[in-house]
């Protein structure tokens, strides 16, 4: 049987990356078809940037502008126009902090996933672990999942489940989230890469 061609992945982060470090280890040992084609990141000094670059991936920082929770109209323009120049299938959200909106979510329809600590549709949105903590839940967790216009609300692909434990404080199950995560998402992006 002959081999699919690879998901070409554009990989959007805030932060220091250790899901796209996941992905790419995972690309590297032969359990994901893939290929990252491009890092975008809303910050200028984010590490994702750095690790990219150090793997020698195409790495871009998008000034955001004036808002914190979103892009700018032509910040919007300028991802859709990257991303697609880069010539990728598929868009993964890996510690992108910003709601993505209307010309991304229309450029790349069902094409975007994202990973949200925690068992969704329970305790969508920020910090959610903290949030898994102060409701006196016994299971937290990951859930990777679709994105639409909604806040954590598109169709769950994968979910694994991480215990509370005794004395958790939420940097602890914070962490212990972030360990699940780096196995989830990359065994469901593989998943999506041998389904097309």
């Amino acid at each position: 049987m002959q081999q699919q061609p690879p998901l070409q992945l554009g990989v959007l982060g805030s932060g220091k990356g250790s899901n796209f470090r996941a992905i790419a280890e995972a690309i590297d040992a032969g359990r994901l078809n893939a290929q990252v084609r491009i890092v975008i990141a809303d910050v200028e000094d984010a590490g994702i940037l750095d690790y990219a670059r150090a793997r020698g991936i195409r790495a871009e920082y998008l000034p955001p502008g004036r808002f914190r929770t979103k892009l700018e109209p032509e910040a919007e323009a300028r991802l859709v126009a990257l991303l697609r120049e880069a010539g990728v299938d598929l868009v993964v959200l890996a510690g992108y902090m910003r709601i993505v909106k209307a010309p991304l979510l229309e450029a790349f329809p069902n094409r975007i996933v994202n990973i949200h600590p925690a068992l969704l549709p329970k305790f969508p949105g920020l910090e959610a672990w903290k949030q898994a903590l102060e409701a006196g839940a016994a299971v937290a967790g990951c859930t990777v999942h679709y994105v639409d216009s909604g806040v954590d609300s598109g169709p769950i692909l994968g979910q694994s489940e991480v215990p509370v434990l005794p004395g958790d404080t939420a940097e602890t199950l914070h962490a212990r989230i972030q360990v699940a995560e780096h196995a989830l998402y990359p065994a469901v992006l593989a998943r999506l890469a041998a389904e097309r």
